[in-house]
């Protein structure tokens, strides 16, 4: 896939912490309940680590109780891309930066609560979150 944002792989090493470079560029998952934006309440907007793309804003988050930051929909339709997972014996949808292929967590459709039926569970270490003003 074509992503506006590409660099080398070196160059993502140098930029990303090492637990950044392992969820970001290899599909890594974080630990539940551990990540710093999980219990983030304010407002702003969610964007990704790796490249500072905006993915997703304050107002579509909800606690799912899952343990990892989730969202009913991205900020814009065409921030994140969806890729099928086949990983771990199971297929998951993935959900990637639109921007620069940073893998960011996967979308599931359990969350009848929410607008959407979507729940973007999404890793804290892959994104950074901007007050709003």
């Amino acid at each position: 896939m074509d992503y506006k944002v590409t660099k080398t792989d070196e160059e993502w090493r140098n930029e990303l912490s090492p637990e950044e470079y392992q969820v970001l560029r290899q599909q890594a998952t974080e630990r539940p309940w551990t990540g710093e934006l999980l219990d983030e309440n304010r407002l702003g907007v969610y964007g990704c680590k790796a490249c500072g793309a905006e993915l997703f804003t304050s107002d579509t988050k909800f606690d799912s109780h899952c343990g990892w930051p989730s969202f009913y929909a991205p900020k814009e339709g065409d921030a994140v891309k969806l890729l099928t997972d086949n990983s771990l014996g199971m297929t998951r949808v993935e959900v990637v930066c639109a921007n620069c292929g940073s893998h960011l967590g996967h979308v599931f459709d359990d969350a009848p609560q929410t607008p959407t039926g979507d729940r973007f569970c999404m890793n804290s270490v892959s994104l950074s979150f901007t007050t709003k003003d």
